[in-house]
């Protein structure tokens, strides 16, 4: 649940600085799920040219950046693929209380940069011309344990499973298929929204919902920034740019 009272991100800061003297803000230090790649630069440059903050950006899978930020990385906010991960973060006392909330629901597609071969659906991956496809490994991101469940929902996982090659992270799979490396890649739709090749958006019943989840560290030496980031995502502004960018949205509280 959102425990702070949104205000604009200007009346957040003046307070901030209020209650440092006057000093500059502090810098932020954003890590940011992978498949935000294009989304998040966007949140911050908006970010920034309302508040004057540039906040410094780290993109990786979900399990790294949580173990980064286990390890003291000086993240202020983490915006993860998922929700567990931020609930077992929060359990060990790395996330501050109140701050966690669902910023985006996640959708997972299909995509073939070739849009001649005849990959339409799931099951058609299982023809013999596709050869590989690329998945981000499932114990790292969650839009690769998404993709797993779906192949399998689609009755497919025995005969395609010999194919899969496993990336690191979800744009590293798109990155696969685009170089030629893989026939097919699971991604994130926001990824390959607009761009080449045939995209297929998996029924989001194929798979447990992915509620892409955010929180504050508890050690964060910019909490009011970091403040300040999260309720401008979870704003009217932030949930328009990730609206534009393909992600679902939550209902609004």
């Amino acid at each position: 649940m959102r425990a702070f009272v949104t205000l604009p991100v200007a009346v957040l800061l003046s307070l901030s600085a209020c209650g440092n003297k006057g000093q500059p803000p502090a810098p932020l230090t954003v890590a940011a799920a992978a498949n935000l790649s294009g989304a998040i630069e966007e949140l911050a440059a908006a970010f920034e040219r309302e508040s004057g903050v540039r906040p410094t950006l780290s993109l990786g899978s979900t399990a790294q950046l949580a173990q980064q930020l286990t390890n003291g990385a000086p993240f202020d906010l983490l915006l993860a693929a998922d929700n567990e991960h931020i609930e077992k973060l929060a359990g060990r006392g790395l996330i501050a209380p109140g701050t966690s909330a669902v910023y985006a629901l996640g959708r997972v597609a299909l995509w073939i940069p070739d849009e001649t071969r005849a990959v339409k659906s799931i099951e058609d991956l299982a023809g013999p011309e596709v050869k590989f496809i690329a998945v981000a490994q499932p114990e790292l991101a969650p839009y690769g344990l998404a993709a797993v469940e779906a192949i399998r929902h689609a009755g497919v996982w025995e005969r395609v499973r010999g194919k899969i090659v496993y990336a690191g992270n979800i744009s590293m799979a798109r990155q696969m298929a685009a170089s030629g490396n893989a026939d097919a890649a699971f991604t994130a739709l926001p990824l390959v929204l607009n761009g080449r090749g045939r995209v297929v958006a998996v029924d989001p019943a194929f798979h447990a919902p992915i509620e892409q989840t955010l929180g504050i560290a508890t050690a964060s030496a910019a909490r009011p920034e970091a403040r300040a980031f999260r309720e401008f995502i979870l704003g009217a502004r932030g949930r328009a740019i990730l609206a534009r960018r393909g992600y679902e949205l939550p209902k609004s509280s």
